[in-house]
């Protein structure tokens, strides 16, 4: 069995302030659920969503249930999150996240296609 995969991260988080701050960021991929990734969040928020949901946002942009994932220029993606108690929307810098799906190729290359999206609190 694999370990689970995790990389800590930091992403802009978008307001409607002047400037985005930066918030740490879990992002984790555990061999048991191998089409599925999850984003730990500021707060104990997590989410869980297909692998395939945040390999094709990188290139073109995606919506699955809640979640939408696009690219923003060259060296950025952009996470849009929605829940009954809002919407966060998360920029990243491409890096991390191609270094993590990386990561998970290496130990796991064959998985499902899709997971449906989820979110929970701690």
């Amino acid at each position: 069995m694999s370990p689970v995969i995790q990389e800590d991260v930091r992403a802009r988080l978008i307001t409607d302030g002047p400037d985005p701050r930066l918030v740490p960021v879990e992002l984790r991929h555990d061999p048991e659920k191998p089409g599925t990734v999850q984003v730990g969040l500021p707060g104990g928020v997590d989410w869980a969503f297909g692998l395939d949901l945040l390999e094709r946002g990188l290139r073109s942009p995606v919506t699955r249930d809640d979640i939408r994932v696009w690219p923003c220029g060259r060296a950025q993606v952009v996470l849009e999150l929605h829940s009954r108690d809002g919407v966060a929307v998360l920029q990243f810098d491409n890096a991390p996240l191609i270094r993590f799906l990386t990561r998970i190729h290496a130990v796991a290359p064959a998985r499902p296609t899709t997971a449906p999206a989820t979110a929970t609190t701690a």
